[in-house]
């Protein structure tokens, strides 16, 4: 990290910001600051270069055709893959997550290259979509506590032996193949498909980025009153009556 500030990049809003994910970029700025750091955020447009000097990087969902755009634009731009060869730490939703991974199907129903930082790839569901509430045990090496979210993505996400499940659902679909995973995981490389937006609804999940980029087992306390009250409601709301 450098000596100045944390740099949170929060890369294309202006494609893939369609469920509010945004907020995942102010909810890191927020716990960062909370603990008397100083951040700088970069929002990084389609028509600009990705710079590879950040610290923490997040990626939100978005729609088929902006998606496929992100995928070739990042792909061709080259600098989110340099940065995670760096050891930058990569959160990423939805169809971040799958732009992540090997390959998906795009708005024209073709094979869309990823970027390969995760090992996964993506195959389009055959049946209903996966939409609603999801509540998930994160994975144990992890130590973080259950997850809440929101889901809505048509795609079936497979895992390689590369990478960890982030999650395993207890509710909702998870990746929707069937066998509960939620997610993937590599070091420092992570995917999910949950919004809400998932760091404001889980904000242990900022704290886990923020120790990994400043290489630390803990950070000094702060105030969760508000985040408390939101996972309550949302954890209340999903679970079977």
């Amino acid at each position: 990290m450098s000596e100045s500030s944390l740099r949170v990049v929060w890369v294309y809003p202006d494609l893939l910001s369609t469920y509010g994910d945004r907020g995942n970029a102010l909810v890191v700025e927020r716990r960062a600051r909370q603990r008397g750091l100083g951040v700088q955020r970069i929002d990084v447009r389609s028509d600009q270069s990705v710079p590879t000097s950040g610290d923490i990087y997040l990626i939100g969902g978005g729609e088929d055709r902006p998606q496929r755009l992100a995928a070739e634009r990042l792909r061709n731009d080259g600098g989110l893959v340099r940065a995670a060869e760096n050891g930058a730490i990569i959160f990423s939703v939805c169809a971040g997550f799958q732009i992540l991974g090997h390959e998906f199907i795009n708005d024209l129903g073709e094979r869309e290259p990823g970027l390969g930082l995760l090992d996964v790839w993506t195959v389009r569901g055959e049946g209903a979509r996966c939409v609603g509430d999801v509540l998930a045990d994160v994975n144990p090496q992890l130590n973080l506590p259950q997850l809440t979210g929101f889901e809505n993505h048509q795609g079936v996400t497979h895992l390689g032996e590369g990478v960890s499940p982030f999650a395993t659902v207890q509710v909702g679909r998870g990746n929707g193949t069937g066998d509960g995973t939620e997610g993937a995981w590599r070091e420092t490389v992570f995917g999910t498909y949950l919004h809400g937006p998932v760091m404001a609804r889980n904000p242990a999940v900022a704290d886990l980025l923020i120790k990994l980029a400043l290489d630390v087992n803990a950070l000094p306390p702060a105030d969760t009153t508000w985040y408390d009250a939101l996972r309550a409601e949302r954890i209340a709301a999903a679970r079977p009556a």
